[in-house]
């Protein structure tokens, strides 16, 4: 860098420090907000008083008018966002647990997880925004955007007051506006039962994938507690490494919250022809451990047991609300409570991504989303309604996807999308060779739609069908003799 433009970096970041150093001794953050509809009026919003006794030089963070806590998917796109707006250099800081730049997490338990030879993901090929056509954001695509960046250094405190973060290692952040995007964690077996045991298996980040390569490498018998996403995902992979697999969980059919008994049946007898084994409608007891300390065996409530030497947990995930729990938790979904512009009950502290608790427009709804699509969506929706004058509320449409046996030699790979609700009665069409499609018709109106090995055009014709929420024919629908002509079915309804 040159010495003039050293001068002026220097200066634009002085001149932000100066902004920002204003206003906190205004005692009001950078771009406050009214109180939420639904905030009780014993917070006083208007009458905080903030009192700054610390002296700037004890801030670890030169950049203090917006600071994002996390670095996952939402924290990348918000960062794209605060760079699109010119916001971002010499103003914004991220701190994350996360060793790397703010990679697309899905690809932790599909490609991520393919046999070396088989051309497995690897970072930086994955960085956000990558997964939906944007710029890699490789570490040093930050720096160059004058993005601070704090790795590995999880926020442990906050202190809403004086508008300081802690983190693990000590250091002390301030911030003008804060965007909590942390996320969720896995949750976890207890200790006592074996939880924590050597090749039992959690995944969360790159860390917790690479201990799981580890373990596979190695491995003769995988046993997989949960049928869910993480669950159908790690399952297909270890179809790849040829290892003795089984999936175990209480509920009758794989996926059970969106799933059908018939849809379902037909992906559990693709798994079946792939070696995948199920122990449907039974839970864990406890894992055993060999003279080793390792797993070796897994006990379940039916007095039976399986030999095991890696077993990959994936029973659900929790809000990652951490020392956040003081600007505001929903109690019926979990999460930080937000409003349809992602602000809290706090001005200037924002929540996006998966810890979010908001408004579903369209179903008139509070929910919390845990999905890529959502993350991206809300992060940018935020950061344009913090930073320009979008005051629309966030009016999201549910969609849910999953890609898997994408690896190479694979007999054939799976991919399909969800968009919608899925309530009211079903309509079946396909025969899952390659396609399949299941209608969710609710009063007449179509409300949600899955559909497996569809093409581009059909893909992009689903959000637009459970959006409409068309009138459907059922009757018609259930006679048509393939999935396109279903669709054009519902398609012409629209």
């Amino acid at each position: 860098m040159s010495s003039s433009s050293a001068t002026v970096l220097r200066s634009r970041r002085m001149a932000s420090t100066i902004a920002s150093s204003l206003s906190f001794k205004l005692g009001v953050p950078l771009r406050p907000h009214p109180p939420l509809p639904h905030t009780s009026a014993s917070l006083g919003f208007t009458t905080f008083r903030r009192n700054y006794a610390v002296s700037s030089s004890a801030f670890a963070n030169e950049n203090r008018e917006y600071v994002i806590v996390g670095g996952g998917n939402a924290a990348g796109y918000a960062a794209r966002t605060f760079v699109e707006n010119g916001m971002a250099d010499g103003r914004l800081a991220i701190v994350s647990k996360e060793a790397h730049a703010p990679y697309e997490r899905p690809a932790l338990t599909k490609a991520y997880l393919f046999p070396l030879h088989k051309k497995p993901a690897r970072l930086p090929g994955f960085h956000t925004c990558v997964g939906s056509g944007g710029e890699r954001q490789t570490p040093d695509w930050y720096k160059e955007k004058g993005i601070e960046m704090f790795y590995e250094d999880p926020v442990t405190n906050i202190d809403i007051e004086k508008q300081t973060l802690t983190t693990d290692s000590g250091k002390l952040l301030k911030y003008g506006s804060l965007i909590i995007a942390t996320g969720c964690t896995a949750s976890r077996l207890p200790e006592k039962i074996g939880g924590n045991l050597p090749g039992v298996h959690y995944i969360r980040d790159v860390a917790d994938a690479d201990a799981l390569i580890s373990s596979l490498e190695k491995a003769q018998k995988v046993v997989i507690v949960g049928g869910g996403y993480i669950g159908m995902e790690v399952a297909a992979a270890a179809t790849g490494w040829k290892l003795d697999t089984t999936i175990i969980f209480p509920e009758n059919h794989l996926m059970p919250r969106l799933f059908t008994p018939s849809l379902a049946r037909r992906y559990e007898e693709f798994y079946k022809e792939n070696g995948v084994k199920f122990l449907k409608g039974n839970s864990l007891k406890n894992i055993e451990a060999g003279s080793n300390g390792r797993v070796t065996r897994v006990k379940l409530e039916d007095g039976s047991s399986i030999e095991a030497d890696t077993v990959i947990v994936g029973i659900g995930a929790k809000p990652a609300v951490g020392p956040f729990e003081r600007v505001g938790l929903d109690s019926s979904v979990g999460g930080i409570q937000v409003d349809g512009l992602f602000r809290t009950s706090v001005p200037g502290i924002f929540a996006v991504g998966d810890v979010a608790a908001f408004p579903l427009k369209m179903y008139n709804r509070i929910a919390r989303v845990e999905h890529v699509d959502h993350a991206r969506r809300s992060a940018q929706h935020c950061i344009k309604a913090l930073l320009t004058a979008q005051t629309h509320t966030y009016d999201y449409l549910p969609s849910f996807y999953s890609r898997v046996f994408e690896y190479e030699g694979s007999p054939r790979k799976i991919w399909w999308q969800f968009y919608g609700d899925n309530v009211g009665e079903t309509v079946e069409v396909g025969n899952f060779d390659p396609k399949i499609a299941t209608f969710w018709i609710d009063s007449g109106k179509l409300k949600g739609v899955l559909v497996e090995s569809g093409s581009p055009e059909e893909f992009q014709l689903l959000p637009k069908l459970a959006r409409s929420q068309p009138i459907v024919d059922k009757a018609k629908l259930q006679n048509a003799s393939s999935v396109e002509e279903a669709l054009a079915i519902v398609g012409s309804s629209l």
